[in-house]
């Protein structure tokens, strides 16, 4: 049996439906993200898990037990905030045992919890600190050990890490991933960032506009996209429309670009990574397509550049290759050069 169970769930806003049919089950000790744009409805999906909202329709289940209408403190789940939401007049410690106290556990057993969980957020020496003395990552830190201090059924992150700068999302993710897995949690990421759900999700849901646009592992969203939306979030930025002739695409231009793909009824697009188009590879015949392009603009990004190349049909494709690479090759504005891809990369999409 699932641990979480979203059964056609909807949720309607005025006259407009900011989720329109959630319908997926999470097994237990699985990390799920919604990963999707502001406005798709990832948060409003985990507030009606968490029990901040209520669904319009459909029925939620955690641990087979039907939730749908019990409050928010009865179920078994704990939140992180966004902005941490601390007490600001509790010290660490307190803010941390703050739900033990609530569940009415003894001194004892609050004291041994919170130590614990502090220890895991390597925070156990700002115990008697507050919050305001604590840096953006710590206060974190002490939301994430006040929510797993309860031991939750279901551990729910609504977008945790944004208030962060780079360095320190990193170090948050994978402690947020390590203590997901040696707890063996089942939790819910929100996030609009598609490198933390690639790197912290077991599966991935891609929402746009309230609905599920692709459920799958991260590895199949990111090297399989379904949809010009999900491959456009996850990074992919060459688009050709057009239509399937067996194992050839016809972009609407005329050009011919050679697939291992028929598509299907709905296929009229096709998406091509950026960084699988090579100029001057070792062993060309490798490479199915093969075409000139005059070179628009060049980027440097620093451990690669990005090469704007025009077709004579008048589209235009991105190349990105390492810097050390692009120092080999004598390329500048105005040059024509051969670029080349395998059929094997082009990826049938539907609208």
């Amino acid at each position: 049996m699932a641990e979480v169970v979203l059964n056609h769930v909807k949720k309607k806003f005025g006259g407009s439906l900011a989720v329109k049919d959630m319908d997926i089950k999470i097994e237990k000790g699985e990390l799920v993200s919604f990963l999707g744009p502001s406005g798709c409805g990832k948060s409003t999906t985990l507030r009606m898990v968490a029990g901040f909202l209520q669904p319009d329709e459909g029925q939620i289940f955690i641990g087979g037990k039907d939730v749908t209408r019990i409050p928010a403190n009865k179920r078994d789940t704990a939140l992180v905030f966004q902005n941490y939401a601390l007490f600001p007049h509790m010290t660490i410690f307190d803010n941390v045992a703050f739900g033990l106290k609530m569940r009415k556990l003894s001194k004892d057993e609050i004291s041994t919890r919170v130590n614990e969980a502090l220890e895991m957020v390597h925070l156990e020496k700002f115990s008697d600190r507050y919050p305001r003395q604590l840096s953006g990552g710590q206060q974190q830190r002490v939301a994430l050990a006040r929510a797993i201090v309860v031991k939750p059924r279901l551990l729910l992150l609504d977008e945790p890490l944004s208030n962060l700068d780079a360095k320190l999302r990193i170090a948050m993710r994978n402690q947020i991933r390590e203590l997901q897995q040696k707890l063996d949690l089942t939790a819910i990421f929100v996030t609009h960032d598609q490198e933390e759900a690639l790197v912290l999700s077991d599966r991935i849901v891609v929402l746009e506009q309230g609905s599920i646009r692709q459920i799958g592992n991260p590895q199949e969203v990111f090297d399989t996209p379904k949809t010009h939306f999900v491959a456009d979030f996850v990074g992919i930025r060459n688009f050709f429309d057009g239509h399937f002739e067996s194992n050839r695409f016809i972009t609407n231009s005329g050009m011919t670009i050679i697939t291992h793909s028929t598509g299907d009824p709905d296929s009229k697009k096709i998406g091509i990574r950026s960084n699988m188009i090579v100029i001057n590879p070792n062993n060309p015949d490798m490479y199915e397509n093969k075409t000139t392009v005059k070179v628009q603009s060049i980027i440097y990004r620093g451990t690669s550049v990005e090469i704007t190349g025009g077709f004579s049909t008048g589209e235009t494709i991105e190349i990105e290759m390492p810097s050390e690479q692009f120092k080999l090759n004598t390329i500048v504005q105005d040059d024509e050069i051969l670029v080349y891809w395998k059929a094997d990369n082009v990826l049938p999409l539907t609208d």
